[in-house]
Parts: structure tokens; C-alpha cells; sequence
């Protein structure tokens, strides 16, 4: 037992909100991809009834516990499913949480049958348009998901994946034709419709909730940004992947409520759709490299198994468009050639 853990143990027990309940000793929630951890422990009232609820761990030298609270908050107001703060302690880190369950949507997914999958991804998609329909006002206090944000982000494939993992520089003409991929990205980007971007939205991330909307974490991170962000992360996903078609279904499902909304126009589908393609290839070259970052500078060799996924969204999307050509034959000529001996 660390002096961390004992610290957290000794705050969650001494909160009024505990008073006259017996609290059971704090479990391992989740995994996370950052330095935060998460907990699960129960309650007991005199009644013998237990309640279970999530500690979050969040060291201040790396996380800050604000952000969270206050999205929290803007996502419970306007009708989604997100952890409620119940207490807080911003001195050393530790959030009181209620809990979403722990059955998220990747492992519903891969157990589900076509009918139960269609299910989860129309409620997670009605409930990503009700974030950006309604979350409108609120989404112009956050930090905007700019040109010099989007570059940092693709810049993690060729620092953290192409540099550090394999170990591949750029030739003089590669550096150049990198260069136009990237502001070819950032534009198509920031031409979109700027909403309420989660940053995060994935299979990993929704839980499955006994209402008809998932059950929304790991939104601290939350910008304005562009429209399909979100949906592309959704639905070309790094965890787990559908046939082309099923992903066209459920973009039309998902293009037609944003029309509904006034967010996007019927004769905006196939500019919509490229808009999403090229998003997607940006979100893909950012994952790539986080999950190249996780491993060498957190320890965290697992992610290493998702960037194949993430790299086969790229070849296979940016293959439709020419200017994302140079990238693909980077990828095709000097990452997936040395990446099943990095792995």
C-alpha cells in the first residue's frame, strides 16, 4: 500500500457524504492512458444496501481535477450521461464519483450481435449530436482546437512512432511532402462547422447504460473543434473495427441528425464525408504515435498492438485522395515495413 493510496483512503473515509455507511476497501476500476487512476469502492447503509461509487486519482504535478469537474457538469445539464462529482479534494488530486458501471462499450461490442451493435452506436450518436446541438454556447469557453494544436498532434508519428519507436528520419523531399499532409489536414479541419469536441470518444470511453444513452468518460480533454472529430473516432475506432458499409450506415445515420439539428445540410453529404475521411487520417496519425509515446515513455506495451489498426485506417482512406498520397507510400515504404519487428 503506497502513501498515495493511504492518503486517498484516509480523505474518501472521513468525508460527511460516507457518514453512517461502512465503505469497503478501494479496487482498481480501470486502466487509463494517462496518470490518472480510478477506484471502485461500495457503501453500505444501515439498511445493508450497497451503492457503488469512483474515486479518481489524479497526482496535481500531472492532472488538473477542473476541467473534468466542470465538463462534468455542462455534460449532466444538457442531458448526458457523465460521472457526477460528489466531493472533491483539489490539493492532492481525488475526486468522489458516482459510477457508470464497468461494462464499456468495447466489450459490449465484441460480444453483441449485429442488431445489439447497431443499438449502441445509434445511441452513442445521438447522444454525440445532442452534445454538439446543445452544447453550442458552452463549447466557445473551451480551448479552441486550432492549427498549432492540430500539427503538435500529428507531429506524435513522426516524433514518437517514425522517430523514436522505428527509428526513421525524414529525407529532405519526405520532410517537405510531410509538411503539405499536415496543413492539407489542419485545413480541412478547421473549414468545418467548430461544436463541442469530447476529443476522446470511443469504445473505451462509453459505458453501457441501463437508459438509451452511454455513460460518457474521459471528456477532459474537451475542445471546440470540428465537427466529425468525434464521430470518426467513433466509428473508426482504434480498439475495434466494421466493414466499410456499416461505417457509410451509421455516418448517414449520424449526417442526417446533424441536418435535423441545422448543423449540416442534405446537400452537404459528400463534402461531409471527405471532411471525415481526412479527419480521421489526422485523429489516426495522432493515436499512432500516443500509442508509440505510451510505450517508451510510460511503460505501457499493450497499445503498442493498436497502431496496426490505426495505420490500416490511413492507407486504406487516405488511398481515395491524392493528396494524401505521399503519406500513405510513407507509411506503406517505411513504417509498416520495420513495424512488425517493433512490436
Amino acid at each position: 500500500m503506497t502513501e498515495r493510496f493511504e492518503t486517498m483512503l484516509s480523505w474518501v473515509t472521513q468525508l460527511p457524504f460516507f457518514a453512517q455507511q461502512k465503505i469497503s476497501p478501494p479496487l482498481p476500476a480501470s486502466n487509463d492512458a494517462s496518470f490518472r487512476r480510478y477506484f471502485r469502492i461500495y457503501a453500505t447503509n444501515h439498511d445493508g444496501q450497497d451503492t457503488s461509487y469512483i474515486i479518481m486519482d489524479a497526482p496535481i504535478e500531472f492532472e488538473d481535477c477542473r476541467p473534468f469537474i466542470r465538463i462534468s457538469e455542462q455534460f449532466i445539464k444538457i442531458g448526458l450521461q457523465a460521472p457526477k462529482v460528489l466531493a472533491k479534494n483539489l490539493e492532492q488530486g481525488f475526486l468522489l464519483l458516482t459510477d457508470l458501471g464497468s461494462e464499456t462499450y468495447l466489450f459490449a461490442l465484441e460480444h453483441a450481435t449485429e442488431s445489439e451493435a447497431d443499438t449502441l452506436y445509434q445511441q452513442a450518436l445521438t447522444a454525440l449530436v445532442t452534445l454538439q446541438s446543445k452544447g453550442q454556447a458552452m463549447a466557445k469557453r473551451l480551448p479552441d482546437y486550432d492549427a498549432t494544436l492540430l500539427d503538435t498532434e500529428m507531429d506524435l508519428f513522426s516524433d514518437w512512432l517514425l522517430g523514436t519507436h522505428l527509428n526513421q528520419t525524414l529525407d529532405k523531399v519526405e520532410a517537405q511532402q510531410w509538411q503539405s499532409v499536415k496543413l492539407c489536414l489542419q485545413r480541412s479541419a478547421l473549414a468545418q462547422p467548430q461544436v463541442y469536441v469530447h476529443r476522446d470518444y470511443h469504445s473505451r470511453n462509453l459505458m453501457v447504460n441501463t437508459g438509451n444513452s452511454p455513460g460518457i468518460l474521459d471528456f477532459q480533454d474537451a475542445v471546440q473543434g470540428a465537427l466529425t472529430y468525434d464521430a470518426v473516432s467513433l466509428l473508426r475506432d482504434c480498439y475495434i473495427a466494421w466493414p466499410a458499409e456499416q461505417v457509410t450506415e451509421w455516418q448517414r445515420v449520424y449526417f442526417l441528425q446533424l441536418c435535423a439539428q441545422n448543423l449540416m445540410r442534405k446537400d452537404e453529404w459528400k463534402a461531409f464525408q471527405q471532411s471525415m475521411d481526412l479527419m480521421g487520417i489526422q485523429r489516426h496519425l495522432k493515436a499512432s504515435g500516443i500509442f508509440a509515446r505510451l510505450n517508451h515513455r510510460d511503460g505501457k506495451t499493450n497499445y503498442l498492438n493498436d497502431i496496426p489498426l490505426t495505420l490500416q485506417y490511413i492507407t486504406q482512406v487516405g488511398a481515395q485522395y491524392a493528396e494524401m498520397a505521399d503519406l500513405v507510400r510513407l507509411i506503406e515504404d517505411k513504417v509498416l515495413p520495420k513495424l512488425s519487428d517493433a512490436i
